[in-house]
């Protein structure tokens, strides 16, 4: 499958790296805000780069012709891409967790033409995560829950994924506790707390390149999937379903 990513910032660039060293997938090219440098080098080679631009971008996929396009940029790119996307039937991949309702709106149109997942955090894990909280809260409606997230430093606002999970069990923000410690990528936790007995369920992002390993597993899992919207968790309950299914 023929990917062209859209962002090269730090999540982007490990991205990046990821699905170059997938065998299931040909990374062709990068989409930048600024288009510069001309190139990346990525195992030993040389991937070409271009400006993310309304105007341009129909005569450089006609160039360079992608079945896919995994964005990790910024919330505005999907008005550049739409389109595109839609009238190639594109297969899109977007992790970017600062869509407006009207963005989103845009998104779930695509749908109509193409495949599309949209997925806040893209890691395995952390949606899985979720899938699991989300039972659990289902089959104890009664413990109580917390939800607590760390990240590096520098990181100000309260984590999308932690208000994503405290959204999904049906919590206000006042049961999240932030942290911000030195250069961690990302922990969740969250705390069930029954009468005699505490469960716990954590997930720490350990490298950037568990998004590109989202990524991966989300491409691999549209190529069955027919034209629509879908989120992780539809993914994911595909295979849990399928697994059941199973003698």
């Amino acid at each position: 499958m023929k990917v062209g990513l859209i962002g090269f910032g730090k999540a982007g660039s490990a991205v990046a790296h990821v699905l170059n060293e997938d065998p299931r997938y040909s990374l062709e090219w990068i989409a930048t805000r600024s288009g510069s440098p001309s190139s990346v080098e990525l195992g030993g080679a040389s991937i070409p780069v271009t400006a993310l631009d309304r105007e341009t971008l129909a005569d450089w996929l006609d160039l360079h012709p992608v079945d896919a396009l995994v964005d990790f940029s910024n919330a505005g790119a999907a008005a550049v891409y739409s389109t595109e996307v839609m009238r190639r039937g594109l297969t899109l991949v977007t992790a970017i967790s600062s869509y407006d309702e009207e963005q989103l709106a845009e998104i779930r149109a695509m749908g109509e033409h193409a495949k599309v997942l949209c997925s806040p955090n893209i890691t395995v894990g952390i949606n899985f995560l979720i899938m699991a909280a989300r039972l659990l809260r289902e089959i104890a409606p009664f413990a109580d829950v917390e939800i607590l997230e760390q990240h590096f430093r520098e990181k100000p606002e309260v984590s999308g994924t932690a208000k994503k999970i405290a959204e999904h069990l049906d919590v206000g923000g006042e049961k999240i506790t932030s942290m911000r410690l030195g250069g961690i990528v990302g922990h969740h936790e969250v705390i069930f707390g029954f009468p005699y007995q505490t469960v716990r369920l954590i997930h720490d992002s350990i490298r950037r390149e568990a998004f590109g390993t989202g990524a991966a597993f989300a491409l691999n899992e549209l190529r069955h999937c027919a034209n629509g919207f879908y989120t992780f968790d539809d993914l994911l309950m595909k295979r849990v379903r399928a697994q059941l299914m199973q003698p």
